[in-house]
């Protein structure tokens, strides 16, 4: 395995749990992979006792040493045993469309690489290691957005994903776009010879749909954070009204996020000017009022599907499954997206909602309403001022809506009715992660508004805490005085959430 030259941190991947919160520190934090002495022994372990087997038994065994899906029945001789493995990565390569993106591609393989050192896989050390020299040297390989249905595993995607590893498929390096071929020679590194089941391991998983996962929900929870700051501005901006959020109102319909939400929010607007002020009206509508119920059960499922998410990222999912402890080689349905299909297609409504309720909160602000200008401005008329961004953002929204139908819900036969259910997860982890880049998009405008819409309640301050995002705010993205270009802005204000943290 080459040597990398980076004084960074090392993630030795091993029998320990591994988080979604993990994977976004790896991420973020820039950290090369290794494996454990663990890691290397279960490897290890499995492919002696996968070599040994093929060695003494006459009994087929899937994928092993047969052909693949509908041809299970076509038993393959031992000397053809790593060309059907080669074979069947370059007919999986059919991937079409736009390309995976490369921060997600780059936890695809971190996921491969923790599903394959589980031992359970009957892959060989230097394969897995060399998966580790792409992720450790920021090699991405070329991966398409379409061609999986989720169902034995992500074949498409998966292929395209591990072709470079024995010279073959395409990368990009540095910027540069090249051949796997290419990048091999330029690491110096000889293309992986694959033993058998190898294709099969690399190819069967949930590592790409589970890779869109992870994405969404390390985004998901930044935004979900981000959507209560914005509303509390939003609110303050609106002259709304603090009794909503008490505590009592929530304790007598306990839902965990609803209870986390009003509390946030009275911890948001404490120490403002604003809020303490008598209110002349007497309710204010759903979007502010009832921001911990939106709010507050979009908490609650990023919470439960980064639970199950959680046990899939930990889990072996290619097939057939070797468990050499207790002699058995399994061909069975690990690889099977439903389990995660269903929690993505249920987390994107979710992130809808946030975007819709954000929207509406947007819609109320430029509305010429409790005292504030029409459309925000100073001098409405000659100036259309932020008449504008609201119809973005319901543009935005209304396309997240038509991206809400569950992938889940549909299946197509394939492999000539072998695999004749499918969990189109594939479909659902890439329309979610467009969902969750929406409401960002979404919540930016929202802030864009709620920022200019409280500069007409001045000299009256808002809290410290928000007041002090505010600040940080207009270093970026100033007041609207007259007309200008508007589109710069909101990309500024999509930048300013995705380089600030909340806690």
């Amino acid at each position: 395995m080459l040597k990398i030259n980076k004084d960074l941190k090392t993630h030795y991947i091993s029998a320990e749990h591994l988080t979604i919160q993990k994977i976004a520190e790896i991420i973020e934090e820039d950290y090369t992979l290794g494996l454990s002495d663990d890691a290397i022994k279960r490897i290890t372990h499995c492919r002696e006792y996968l070599d040994k087997k093929i060695a003494q038994s006459d009994k087929p065994i899937y994928g092993v040493t047969t052909g693949f899906g509908s041809l299970c029945k076509i038993s393959i001789s031992n000397d053809q045993l790593s060309q059907l493995q080669i074979n069947l990565m370059m007919s999986h390569a059919c991937g079409v469309g736009e390309r995976v993106p490369n921060d997600i591609v780059k936890i695809m393989i971190l996921l491969k690489v923790q599903s394959l050192s589980y031992g359970y896989s009957g892959v060989k050390l230097d394969t897995v290691e060399r998966l580790i020299d792409l992720f450790n040297n920021d090699v991405y390989p070329v991966v398409y957005k379409q061609g999986s249905v989720g169902a034995s595993g992500d074949l498409v995607p998966l292929a395209h994903l591990c072709l470079p590893i024995v010279g073959l498929g395409e990368v990009e390096y540095k910027g540069e776009r090249m051949s796997g071929a290419e990048i091999c020679k330029k690491m110096g590194w000889e293309p992986i010879k694959l033993g058998s089941k190898e294709g099969l391991a690399l190819l069967n998983g949930t590592q790409n749909m589970s890779a869109h996962a992870v994405w969404a929900l390390i985004k998901a929870e930044r935004l979900s954070r981000w959507a209560d700051v914005i509303a509390a501005i939003s609110l303050e901006a609106y002259d709304g009204r603090i009794e909503p959020f008490t505590h009592a109102v929530h304790a007598v319909r306990p839902h965990q996020g609803q209870i986390e939400t009003a509390a946030r929010m009275r911890e948001l607007l404490d120490g403002s000017e604003l809020i303490k002020q008598p209110k002349v009206n007497v309710q204010d509508p759903y979007s502010f009022r009832c921001i911990p119920q939106v709010h507050g059960s979009v908490k609650d499922t990023i919470r439960y599907v980064g639970s199950v998410i959680d046990t899939e990222i930990n889990s072996a999912t290619d097939n057939p499954t070797v468990c050499p402890d207790e002699d058995l080689i399994i061909s069975a349905g690990n690889f099977h997206g439903e389990p995660i299909a269903m929690p993505m297609d249920f987390l994107c409504i979710a992130m809808a909602e946030l975007s819709n309720i954000s929207e509406r909160r947007t819609y109320k602000l430029v509305s010429g309403t409790r005292d504030l200008p029409s459309f925000l401005v100073a001098h409405p008329g000659v100036n259309s001022g932020f008449m504008i961004p609201q119809y973005t953002a319901a543009a935005i929204a209304s396309q997240s809506k038509t991206l809400c139908m569950p992938s889940s819900a549909d299946t197509i036969p394939t492999s000539q009715g072998q695999e004749d259910h499918v969990s189109m997860g594939a479909n659902a982890g890439v329309k979610l992660c467009k969902v969750v880049e929406n409401t960002e998009r979404v919540l930016a405008i929202e802030l864009f508004n709620a920022a200019q819409a409280l500069e007409f309640r001045r000299p009256l301050k808002s809290s410290p805490v928000l007041e002090h995002v505010i600040a940080d705010y207009r270093k970026c993205v100033p007041f609207i005085n007259e007309d200008q270009p508007m589109y710069p802005h909101i990309a500024k204000s999509v930048e300013f959430l995705q380089n600030n943290k909340i806690d």
